[in-house]
Protein backbone atom coordinates (compact mmCIF):
# COMPACT_ATOMS: atom_id res chain seq x y z
CA UNK A 1 0.00 0.00 0.00
CA UNK A 2 1.34 3.46 -0.93
CA UNK A 3 2.01 6.03 1.79
CA UNK A 4 -0.52 8.84 1.48
CA UNK A 5 1.06 12.32 1.49
CA UNK A 6 0.09 14.77 4.21
CA UNK A 7 -3.34 16.26 3.41
CA UNK A 8 -3.61 20.01 3.16
CA UNK A 9 -4.99 21.91 6.12
CA UNK A 10 -8.60 23.02 5.52
CA UNK A 11 -8.83 26.54 4.23
CA UNK A 12 -8.50 28.93 7.14
CA UNK A 13 -11.10 31.62 7.95
CA UNK A 14 -9.00 34.52 6.73
CA UNK A 15 -8.30 32.80 3.44
CA UNK A 16 -11.84 31.57 2.80
CA UNK A 17 -13.10 32.91 -0.49
CA UNK A 18 -16.56 34.41 -0.36
CA UNK A 19 -17.07 33.62 -4.04
CA UNK A 20 -19.15 30.66 -5.17
CA UNK A 21 -18.48 28.48 -8.25
CA UNK A 22 -20.78 30.69 -10.34
CA UNK A 23 -18.97 33.84 -9.25
CA UNK A 24 -15.57 32.27 -9.92
CA UNK A 25 -16.76 31.40 -13.41
CA UNK A 26 -17.70 35.00 -14.18
CA UNK A 27 -14.52 36.33 -12.56
CA UNK A 28 -12.65 34.39 -15.26
CA UNK A 29 -13.89 36.90 -17.88
CA UNK A 30 -10.73 39.00 -17.62
CA UNK A 31 -10.24 40.61 -21.01
CA UNK A 32 -12.62 43.60 -21.14
CA UNK A 33 -13.00 45.40 -24.44
CA UNK A 34 -14.75 48.78 -24.67
CA UNK A 35 -15.80 50.09 -28.08
CA UNK A 36 -17.44 53.49 -28.37
CA UNK A 37 -20.36 54.13 -30.75
CA UNK A 38 -22.20 57.41 -31.39
CA UNK A 39 -25.59 56.07 -30.25
CA UNK A 40 -26.99 53.67 -27.68
CA UNK A 41 -26.64 49.97 -28.49
CA UNK A 42 -30.18 48.67 -28.45
CA UNK A 43 -29.61 45.01 -29.31
CA UNK A 44 -26.86 42.36 -29.37
CA UNK A 45 -27.12 38.86 -30.83
CA UNK A 46 -24.51 36.09 -31.14
CA UNK A 47 -24.56 33.87 -34.21
CA UNK A 48 -25.53 30.31 -33.20
CA UNK A 49 -22.83 28.84 -35.48
CA UNK A 50 -19.07 29.01 -34.97
CA UNK A 51 -17.07 31.18 -34.69
CA UNK A 52 -20.05 32.90 -33.02
CA UNK A 53 -19.77 36.38 -34.48
CA UNK A 54 -22.09 38.90 -32.88
CA UNK A 55 -24.31 41.58 -34.37
CA UNK A 56 -24.94 44.85 -32.58
CA UNK A 57 -27.69 47.29 -33.52
CA UNK A 58 -26.95 50.97 -33.06
CA UNK A 59 -28.31 54.07 -34.78
CA UNK A 60 -28.98 53.24 -38.47
CA UNK A 61 -26.57 50.32 -38.69
CA UNK A 62 -26.12 46.69 -37.81
CA UNK A 63 -22.45 45.89 -37.18
CA UNK A 64 -21.05 42.35 -37.17
CA UNK A 65 -17.99 41.77 -34.98
CA UNK A 66 -15.43 38.97 -34.93
CA UNK A 67 -15.21 37.67 -31.34
CA UNK A 68 -11.52 36.76 -31.55
CA UNK A 69 -10.27 40.17 -32.70
CA UNK A 70 -13.09 42.48 -31.58
CA UNK A 71 -13.05 44.08 -35.05
CA UNK A 72 -15.99 44.91 -37.33
CA UNK A 73 -16.15 42.44 -40.22
CA UNK A 74 -19.46 43.54 -41.77
CA UNK A 75 -21.51 46.72 -41.69
CA UNK A 76 -25.15 46.75 -42.79
CA UNK A 77 -26.44 50.30 -43.23
CA UNK A 78 -29.47 49.92 -45.51
CA UNK A 79 -31.75 51.75 -43.07
CA UNK A 80 -33.28 55.23 -43.49
CA UNK A 81 -34.18 55.40 -39.79
CA UNK A 82 -32.97 53.86 -36.52
CA UNK A 83 -32.35 50.12 -36.87
CA UNK A 84 -33.69 47.64 -34.30
CA UNK A 85 -33.09 44.04 -33.25
CA UNK A 86 -30.54 42.69 -35.72
CA UNK A 87 -30.54 38.87 -35.37
CA UNK A 88 -28.91 35.91 -37.13
CA UNK A 89 -30.75 32.90 -38.46
CA UNK A 90 -29.74 29.63 -36.81
CA UNK A 91 -27.42 28.74 -39.73
CA UNK A 92 -25.73 32.16 -39.56
CA UNK A 93 -26.30 32.92 -43.26
CA UNK A 94 -29.11 35.48 -42.94
CA UNK A 95 -29.76 38.41 -40.64
CA UNK A 96 -33.07 40.21 -40.00
CA UNK A 97 -33.67 43.67 -38.56
CA UNK A 98 -36.49 46.16 -38.17
CA UNK A 99 -36.38 49.94 -38.11
CA UNK A 100 -38.31 52.96 -36.87
CA UNK A 101 -40.05 53.33 -40.25
CA UNK A 102 -41.94 50.11 -39.53
CA UNK A 103 -39.95 48.15 -42.10
CA UNK A 104 -38.42 44.65 -41.76
CA UNK A 105 -35.46 43.63 -43.91
CA UNK A 106 -33.64 40.33 -44.38
CA UNK A 107 -30.00 40.44 -45.48
CA UNK A 108 -27.48 37.95 -46.79
CA UNK A 109 -24.65 38.10 -44.25
CA UNK A 110 -21.82 37.63 -46.76
CA UNK A 111 -22.91 40.02 -49.49
CA UNK A 112 -25.08 42.29 -47.27
CA UNK A 113 -27.67 42.26 -50.06
CA UNK A 114 -31.32 42.87 -49.15
CA UNK A 115 -33.20 39.60 -49.81
CA UNK A 116 -36.61 40.43 -48.33
CA UNK A 117 -38.45 43.61 -47.39
CA UNK A 118 -41.72 43.55 -45.43
CA UNK A 119 -43.68 46.62 -44.40
CA UNK A 120 -47.10 46.44 -42.79
CA UNK A 121 -46.31 47.96 -39.40
CA UNK A 122 -47.10 51.68 -39.19
CA UNK A 123 -44.84 52.39 -36.20
CA UNK A 124 -41.27 51.36 -35.21
CA UNK A 125 -40.55 47.62 -35.31
CA UNK A 126 -38.74 46.86 -32.05
CA UNK A 127 -38.42 43.07 -32.33
CA UNK A 128 -37.53 40.64 -35.14
CA UNK A 129 -36.73 36.94 -34.75
CA UNK A 130 -36.24 34.01 -37.10
CA UNK A 131 -38.26 30.92 -36.25
CA UNK A 132 -36.16 27.97 -35.03
CA UNK A 133 -38.67 25.62 -36.64
CA UNK A 134 -39.97 27.00 -39.97
CA UNK A 135 -38.97 29.63 -42.58
CA UNK A 136 -40.86 32.32 -40.69
CA UNK A 137 -40.17 35.60 -38.91
CA UNK A 138 -41.97 37.22 -35.99
CA UNK A 139 -42.03 40.98 -35.53
CA UNK A 140 -43.37 43.20 -32.75
CA UNK A 141 -44.06 46.91 -33.03
CA UNK A 142 -45.04 50.05 -31.18
CA UNK A 143 -48.33 49.83 -33.12
CA UNK A 144 -49.33 47.23 -30.45
CA UNK A 145 -49.32 44.30 -32.91
CA UNK A 146 -47.31 41.11 -33.34
CA UNK A 147 -47.00 39.77 -36.89
CA UNK A 148 -45.93 36.39 -38.24
CA UNK A 149 -44.29 36.43 -41.67
CA UNK A 150 -43.58 33.78 -44.31
CA UNK A 151 -39.95 34.24 -45.28
CA UNK A 152 -40.28 32.63 -48.72
CA UNK A 153 -43.23 34.74 -49.89
CA UNK A 154 -42.58 37.75 -47.57
CA UNK A 155 -46.31 37.80 -46.81
CA UNK A 156 -47.93 38.30 -43.40
CA UNK A 157 -49.46 35.05 -42.17
CA UNK A 158 -51.26 36.47 -39.12
CA UNK A 159 -51.53 39.64 -37.06
CA UNK A 160 -51.99 39.43 -33.30
CA UNK A 161 -53.60 42.58 -31.91
CA UNK A 162 -54.54 41.63 -28.34
CA UNK A 163 -52.06 44.02 -26.68
CA UNK A 164 -53.10 47.56 -25.76
CA UNK A 165 -49.69 49.25 -25.70
CA UNK A 166 -46.21 49.05 -27.24
CA UNK A 167 -45.00 45.47 -27.80
CA UNK A 168 -41.30 45.40 -26.95
CA UNK A 169 -40.68 41.64 -26.82
CA UNK A 170 -41.81 38.57 -28.75
CA UNK A 171 -40.30 35.11 -29.22
CA UNK A 172 -41.17 31.75 -30.75
CA UNK A 173 -41.97 28.93 -28.37
CA UNK A 174 -38.83 26.71 -28.21
CA UNK A 175 -40.64 23.44 -28.93
CA UNK A 176 -43.98 24.32 -30.57
CA UNK A 177 -43.85 26.19 -33.90
CA UNK A 178 -47.49 27.28 -33.51
CA UNK A 179 -47.00 29.21 -30.26
CA UNK A 180 -45.71 32.76 -29.81
CA UNK A 181 -44.93 34.56 -26.57
CA UNK A 182 -45.10 38.35 -26.40
CA UNK A 183 -44.68 41.04 -23.76
CA UNK A 184 -46.03 44.57 -23.83
CA UNK A 185 -46.05 47.89 -22.04
CA UNK A 186 -49.65 47.07 -21.11
CA UNK A 187 -48.03 44.93 -18.33
CA UNK A 188 -49.11 41.62 -19.84
CA UNK A 189 -47.35 38.59 -21.28
CA UNK A 190 -49.47 36.65 -23.74
CA UNK A 191 -49.10 33.16 -25.17
CA UNK A 192 -50.61 33.01 -28.67
CA UNK A 193 -51.62 30.02 -30.77
CA UNK A 194 -51.35 31.11 -34.41
CA UNK A 195 -53.51 28.18 -35.54
CA UNK A 196 -56.55 29.95 -34.09
CA UNK A 197 -58.23 32.96 -35.73
CA UNK A 198 -56.33 36.15 -34.87
CA UNK A 199 -59.06 37.44 -32.56
CA UNK A 200 -58.93 34.18 -30.57
CA UNK A 201 -55.20 33.53 -30.77
CA UNK A 202 -54.45 34.80 -27.27
CA UNK A 203 -54.68 31.60 -25.23
CA UNK A 204 -52.97 32.62 -21.95
CA UNK A 205 -52.57 36.06 -20.40
CA UNK A 206 -50.06 36.69 -17.58
CA UNK A 207 -49.87 40.00 -15.72
CA UNK A 208 -46.52 41.45 -14.74
CA UNK A 209 -47.75 43.33 -11.68
CA UNK A 210 -48.47 46.67 -13.32
CA UNK A 211 -44.94 47.09 -14.77
CA UNK A 212 -44.25 47.51 -18.53
CA UNK A 213 -42.68 44.31 -19.87
CA UNK A 214 -39.27 45.00 -21.41
CA UNK A 215 -38.04 41.52 -22.36
CA UNK A 216 -39.06 37.86 -22.17
CA UNK A 217 -37.26 34.52 -22.30
CA UNK A 218 -38.28 30.85 -22.46
CA UNK A 219 -36.37 27.80 -21.30
CA UNK A 220 -35.38 25.31 -24.05
CA UNK A 221 -37.97 22.82 -22.74
CA UNK A 222 -40.71 25.41 -23.29
CA UNK A 223 -42.34 24.81 -19.91
CA UNK A 224 -40.97 27.88 -18.11
CA UNK A 225 -41.02 31.51 -19.21
CA UNK A 226 -39.37 34.59 -17.72
CA UNK A 227 -40.40 38.22 -18.00
CA UNK A 228 -38.68 41.40 -16.85
CA UNK A 229 -40.17 44.82 -16.39
CA UNK A 230 -39.50 47.59 -13.94
CA UNK A 231 -37.10 46.20 -11.34
CA UNK A 232 -38.98 42.87 -11.23
CA UNK A 233 -38.15 39.45 -12.72
CA UNK A 234 -41.00 36.93 -12.82
CA UNK A 235 -40.89 33.20 -13.57
CA UNK A 236 -43.97 31.64 -15.18
CA UNK A 237 -45.12 28.05 -15.54
CA UNK A 238 -46.40 28.04 -19.13
CA UNK A 239 -47.76 24.51 -18.79
CA UNK A 240 -49.96 25.53 -15.82
CA UNK A 241 -51.97 28.30 -17.48
CA UNK A 242 -49.25 30.85 -16.85
CA UNK A 243 -48.95 30.49 -13.08
CA UNK A 244 -46.40 32.87 -11.55
CA UNK A 245 -43.83 30.75 -9.70
CA UNK A 246 -41.57 33.50 -8.39
CA UNK A 247 -41.18 37.26 -8.41
CA UNK A 248 -37.68 38.61 -7.73
CA UNK A 249 -36.59 42.19 -7.17
CA UNK A 250 -32.81 42.53 -7.05
CA UNK A 251 -32.36 45.61 -9.23
CA UNK A 252 -32.92 49.24 -8.24
CA UNK A 253 -34.11 50.39 -11.67
CA UNK A 254 -35.78 49.00 -14.78
CA UNK A 255 -34.45 45.71 -16.14
CA UNK A 256 -33.99 46.20 -19.87
CA UNK A 257 -32.70 42.82 -21.05
CA UNK A 258 -32.46 39.17 -20.06
CA UNK A 259 -30.47 36.26 -21.49
CA UNK A 260 -29.18 32.78 -20.73
CA UNK A 261 -25.52 31.96 -20.34
CA UNK A 262 -24.04 29.45 -22.76
CA UNK A 263 -24.91 26.42 -20.62
CA UNK A 264 -28.51 27.56 -19.95
CA UNK A 265 -27.84 27.02 -16.22
CA UNK A 266 -27.83 30.71 -15.37
CA UNK A 267 -29.91 33.74 -16.28
CA UNK A 268 -28.37 37.19 -16.67
CA UNK A 269 -30.31 40.46 -16.38
CA UNK A 270 -29.12 43.92 -17.38
CA UNK A 271 -30.63 47.06 -15.88
CA UNK A 272 -30.59 50.85 -15.97
CA UNK A 273 -28.97 50.70 -12.51
CA UNK A 274 -25.71 49.79 -14.39
CA UNK A 275 -25.75 46.26 -12.93
CA UNK A 276 -25.83 42.81 -14.48
CA UNK A 277 -27.19 40.20 -12.07
CA UNK A 278 -26.56 36.47 -12.53
CA UNK A 279 -29.20 34.02 -11.23
CA UNK A 280 -28.76 30.32 -10.60
CA UNK A 281 -31.82 28.71 -12.21
CA UNK A 282 -32.04 25.99 -9.56
CA UNK A 283 -32.53 28.23 -6.53
CA UNK A 284 -33.12 31.58 -8.27
CA UNK A 285 -30.58 33.37 -6.12
CA UNK A 286 -28.20 36.08 -7.29
CA UNK A 287 -24.82 34.34 -7.51
CA UNK A 288 -22.80 37.14 -9.12
CA UNK A 289 -23.06 40.85 -9.92
CA UNK A 290 -21.19 42.85 -12.55
CA UNK A 291 -21.09 46.65 -12.59
CA UNK A 292 -20.84 48.72 -15.79
CA UNK A 293 -19.99 52.39 -16.30
CA UNK A 294 -23.42 53.32 -17.72
CA UNK A 295 -27.03 52.02 -17.81
CA UNK A 296 -27.42 48.78 -19.75
CA UNK A 297 -29.68 48.61 -22.80
CA UNK A 298 -28.83 45.18 -24.22
CA UNK A 299 -27.09 42.01 -23.10
CA UNK A 300 -25.99 38.73 -24.70
CA UNK A 301 -23.76 35.72 -23.95
CA UNK A 302 -22.05 33.65 -26.64
CA UNK A 303 -23.28 30.05 -27.14
CA UNK A 304 -19.84 28.71 -26.17
CA UNK A 305 -19.96 30.76 -22.94
CA UNK A 306 -16.71 32.64 -23.66
CA UNK A 307 -18.02 36.18 -24.32
CA UNK A 308 -20.40 38.50 -22.47
CA UNK A 309 -21.46 41.54 -24.49
CA UNK A 310 -23.35 44.49 -23.03
CA UNK A 311 -24.64 47.55 -24.87
CA UNK A 312 -24.82 50.75 -22.83
CA UNK A 313 -26.94 53.87 -23.16
CA UNK A 314 -23.88 56.05 -23.83
CA UNK A 315 -23.02 54.03 -26.93
CA UNK A 316 -20.32 51.87 -25.32
CA UNK A 317 -20.07 48.24 -26.32
CA UNK A 318 -18.50 46.26 -23.47
CA UNK A 319 -17.25 42.77 -24.28
CA UNK A 320 -15.79 40.53 -21.57
CA UNK A 321 -13.92 37.45 -22.73
CA UNK A 322 -12.51 34.36 -21.10
CA UNK A 323 -10.31 31.58 -22.46
CA UNK A 324 -12.04 28.20 -22.39
CA UNK A 325 -10.55 25.61 -20.06
CA UNK A 326 -8.70 22.66 -21.63
CA UNK A 327 -11.41 20.35 -20.30
CA UNK A 328 -14.07 22.37 -22.13
CA UNK A 329 -12.09 22.25 -25.38
CA UNK A 330 -11.49 18.50 -25.00
CA UNK A 331 -15.18 17.86 -24.35
CA UNK A 332 -16.15 19.89 -27.41
CA UNK A 333 -13.62 18.07 -29.59
CA UNK A 334 -14.76 14.65 -28.36
CA UNK A 335 -18.40 15.51 -29.05
CA UNK A 336 -17.53 16.64 -32.55
CA UNK A 337 -15.43 13.54 -33.16
CA UNK A 338 -18.29 11.29 -32.13
CA UNK A 339 -20.59 13.09 -34.58
CA UNK A 340 -18.49 13.68 -37.66
CA UNK A 341 -15.38 11.58 -37.10
CA UNK A 342 -12.36 12.90 -39.00
CA UNK A 343 -14.24 14.69 -41.74
CA UNK A 344 -12.71 17.59 -43.63
CA UNK A 345 -15.42 19.98 -42.40
CA UNK A 346 -14.67 19.13 -38.79
CA UNK A 347 -10.95 19.82 -39.12
CA UNK A 348 -11.63 23.01 -41.08
CA UNK A 349 -13.77 24.31 -38.21
CA UNK A 350 -11.16 23.32 -35.64
CA UNK A 351 -8.41 25.01 -37.66
CA UNK A 352 -10.42 28.21 -37.84
CA UNK A 353 -11.04 28.22 -34.09
CA UNK A 354 -7.87 26.79 -32.54
CA UNK A 355 -5.24 27.21 -35.28
CA UNK A 356 -3.29 24.87 -37.55
CA UNK A 357 -1.00 23.59 -34.78
CA UNK A 358 -3.93 22.27 -32.80
CA UNK A 359 -5.39 20.46 -35.82
CA UNK A 360 -2.03 18.92 -36.67
CA UNK A 361 -1.65 17.58 -33.13
CA UNK A 362 -5.20 16.24 -33.13
CA UNK A 363 -4.60 14.41 -36.44
CA UNK A 364 -1.47 12.85 -34.96
CA UNK A 365 -3.41 11.76 -31.87
CA UNK A 366 -6.03 10.13 -34.08
CA UNK A 367 -3.30 8.35 -36.05
CA UNK A 368 -1.69 7.03 -32.88
CA UNK A 369 -5.04 5.80 -31.64
CA UNK A 370 -5.28 3.41 -34.58
CA UNK A 371 -3.25 0.23 -34.06
CA UNK A 372 -3.52 -3.54 -34.38
CA UNK A 373 -6.62 -5.03 -32.83
CA UNK A 374 -4.60 -7.48 -30.71
CA UNK A 375 -2.24 -4.80 -29.39
CA UNK A 376 -2.33 -4.20 -25.62
CA UNK A 377 -1.03 -1.13 -23.85
CA UNK A 378 0.29 -1.74 -20.35
CA UNK A 379 -0.40 1.17 -18.04
CA UNK A 380 2.63 2.35 -16.09
CA UNK A 381 1.82 4.22 -12.92
CA UNK A 382 4.35 6.82 -11.94
CA UNK A 383 5.49 6.68 -8.36
CA UNK A 384 4.51 9.81 -6.51
CA UNK A 385 7.49 11.66 -5.09
CA UNK A 386 7.03 12.40 -1.39
CA UNK A 387 8.08 15.65 0.22
CA UNK A 388 10.83 15.59 2.83
CA UNK A 389 8.55 15.78 5.88
CA UNK A 390 6.28 13.09 4.37
CA UNK A 391 9.28 10.75 4.06
CA UNK A 392 10.15 11.35 7.73
CA UNK A 393 6.52 10.79 8.77
CA UNK A 394 6.51 7.54 6.81
CA UNK A 395 9.58 6.41 8.80
CA UNK A 396 8.10 7.62 12.14
CA UNK A 397 10.94 10.16 12.54
CA UNK A 398 8.78 12.83 14.12
CA UNK A 399 11.49 15.27 15.23
CA UNK A 400 13.04 15.32 11.76
CA UNK A 401 9.59 15.72 10.19
CA UNK A 402 8.86 18.77 12.35
CA UNK A 403 12.25 20.31 11.53
CA UNK A 404 11.62 19.77 7.81
CA UNK A 405 8.19 21.39 8.12
CA UNK A 406 9.67 24.54 9.66
CA UNK A 407 11.86 25.38 6.68
CA UNK A 408 11.18 28.72 4.95
CA UNK A 409 10.13 27.08 1.69
CA UNK A 410 7.17 25.40 3.43
CA UNK A 411 3.94 27.37 3.67
CA UNK A 412 2.51 27.95 7.19
CA UNK A 413 -0.68 26.10 6.24
CA UNK A 414 1.43 23.04 5.42
CA UNK A 415 3.44 23.35 8.65
CA UNK A 416 0.29 23.50 10.77
CA UNK A 417 -1.15 20.57 8.80
CA UNK A 418 1.99 18.67 9.84
CA UNK A 419 1.51 19.73 13.48
CA UNK A 420 -2.11 18.59 13.29
CA UNK A 421 -0.98 15.21 11.97
CA UNK A 422 1.49 14.89 14.87
CA UNK A 423 -1.33 15.66 17.32
CA UNK A 424 -3.53 13.01 15.72
CA UNK A 425 -0.70 10.48 16.01
CA UNK A 426 -0.14 11.51 19.66
CA UNK A 427 3.44 12.29 18.61
CA UNK A 428 3.66 16.04 19.27
CA UNK A 429 5.41 15.57 22.64
CA UNK A 430 7.84 13.12 21.03
CA UNK A 431 8.65 15.66 18.27
CA UNK A 432 9.28 18.44 20.81
CA UNK A 433 11.19 16.48 23.49
CA UNK A 434 14.95 16.14 23.84
CA UNK A 435 15.85 19.45 22.17
CA UNK A 436 18.38 22.09 23.11
CA UNK A 437 17.96 25.83 22.84
CA UNK A 438 19.33 25.88 19.27
CA UNK A 439 16.77 23.38 17.93
CA UNK A 440 13.94 24.95 19.96
CA UNK A 441 14.60 28.45 18.60
CA UNK A 442 13.03 27.85 15.10
CA UNK A 443 9.90 26.37 16.71
CA UNK A 444 9.44 29.27 19.17
CA UNK A 445 10.14 31.82 16.42
CA UNK A 446 7.48 30.20 14.22
CA UNK A 447 4.94 30.16 17.07
CA UNK A 448 5.61 33.83 17.92
CA UNK A 449 4.94 34.75 14.29
CA UNK A 450 1.58 32.98 14.03
CA UNK A 451 0.19 32.77 17.58
CA UNK A 452 -1.98 35.87 16.98
CA UNK A 453 -3.18 34.67 13.55
CA UNK A 454 -6.86 33.66 13.92
CA UNK A 455 -6.29 30.81 11.48
CA UNK A 456 -3.65 29.08 13.57
CA UNK A 457 -3.82 30.65 17.05
CA UNK A 458 -5.49 27.72 18.77
CA UNK A 459 -3.02 25.16 17.43
CA UNK A 460 -0.02 27.44 18.11
CA UNK A 461 -1.18 27.85 21.71
CA UNK A 462 -1.41 24.09 22.13
CA UNK A 463 2.17 23.63 20.89
CA UNK A 464 3.41 26.44 23.16
CA UNK A 465 1.68 24.77 26.11
CA UNK A 466 3.49 21.47 25.44
CA UNK A 467 6.85 23.29 25.18
CA UNK A 468 6.29 25.12 28.50
CA UNK A 469 5.27 21.85 30.15
CA UNK A 470 8.42 20.06 28.93
CA UNK A 471 11.01 22.83 29.35
CA UNK A 472 9.89 24.70 32.49
CA UNK A 473 12.80 23.19 34.53
CA UNK A 474 15.42 24.82 32.28
CA UNK A 475 13.83 28.30 31.97
CA UNK A 476 16.32 30.95 33.10
CA UNK A 477 19.32 28.84 32.08
CA UNK A 478 19.39 29.67 28.36
CA UNK A 479 19.41 33.29 27.07
CA UNK A 480 18.09 32.21 23.65
CA UNK A 481 15.18 30.23 25.13
CA UNK A 482 14.33 33.02 27.61
CA UNK A 483 14.37 35.65 24.88
CA UNK A 484 12.06 33.65 22.58
CA UNK A 485 9.61 32.87 25.43
CA UNK A 486 9.54 36.59 26.36
CA UNK A 487 8.85 37.47 22.72
CA UNK A 488 6.01 34.95 22.59
CA UNK A 489 4.53 36.36 25.81
CA UNK A 490 4.79 39.93 24.48
CA UNK A 491 2.93 39.03 21.27
CA UNK A 492 0.13 37.41 23.24
CA UNK A 493 -0.20 40.36 25.63
CA UNK A 494 -0.39 42.84 22.72
CA UNK A 495 -3.08 40.75 21.08
CA UNK A 496 -5.09 40.59 24.31
CA UNK A 497 -4.79 44.37 24.70
CA UNK A 498 -5.95 44.85 21.14
CA UNK A 499 -8.96 42.57 21.69
CA UNK A 500 -9.92 44.53 24.84
CA UNK A 501 -9.85 47.79 22.87
CA UNK A 502 -12.02 46.20 20.19
CA UNK A 503 -14.56 45.14 22.81
CA UNK A 504 -14.68 48.70 24.19
CA UNK A 505 -15.24 50.06 20.67
CA UNK A 506 -17.98 47.51 20.05
CA UNK A 507 -19.74 48.56 23.27
CA UNK A 508 -19.55 52.24 22.26
CA UNK A 509 -20.94 51.46 18.79
CA UNK A 510 -23.78 49.36 20.23
CA UNK A 511 -24.74 52.24 22.53
CA UNK A 512 -24.63 54.80 19.70
CA UNK A 513 -26.75 52.61 17.40
CA UNK A 514 -29.26 51.92 20.18
CA UNK A 515 -29.67 55.65 20.85
CA UNK A 516 -30.11 56.33 17.13
CA UNK A 517 -32.77 53.62 16.93
CA UNK A 518 -34.64 55.06 19.93
CA UNK A 519 -34.58 58.57 18.45
CA UNK A 520 -36.26 57.24 15.27
CA UNK A 521 -38.96 55.43 17.25
CA UNK A 522 -39.82 58.22 19.70
CA UNK A 523 -41.48 61.05 17.78
CA UNK A 524 -41.24 64.61 19.12
CA UNK A 525 -44.35 65.87 20.93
Amino acid sequence: MDFLPLPSLPTAPRQVSTTNPHSRHFHSFRHPLFIKHPSAITHIHFCPTKPHRYAITSSTRVLIYAPKTGKVVKTISRFKDTARSGEFRKDGKLIVAGDDEGQIQVFDVNSRAVLRTMKEHNQPVRVTHFSPHLPQIVSASDDTTVKLWDLSTQSCLTTLASHKDYVRSAIFHPTNPSLLLSGSYDSTIRLHDVRLPSEEANVITMRHGGQPVEDILAFPSGGIGISVGGPILRIWDLSMAGKCLRALSNHQKTITSITFDGSKNRVLTGSLDTMVKVYDVEEWKVVHTMRYPAPIMSLAVSPDDTHIAAGLTDGTLSVRRRDPKPSEITETVQNNLSIVGGSYEYFADMEQIFGKGYVKAKRQDLGKAQGPVDEFKVEVRRKRKLKEFDRFLKGFKYQAALDAGLKKIVKPTTTFALIQELIHRDALRVALSGRDDVTLEPILSFLARYVTDPRFGEMASEVAGVIIDIYTPILGQSPILDEMMAKLQSRIERELSFQRELMKLRGALDMTLAQAAMSRIVEPA
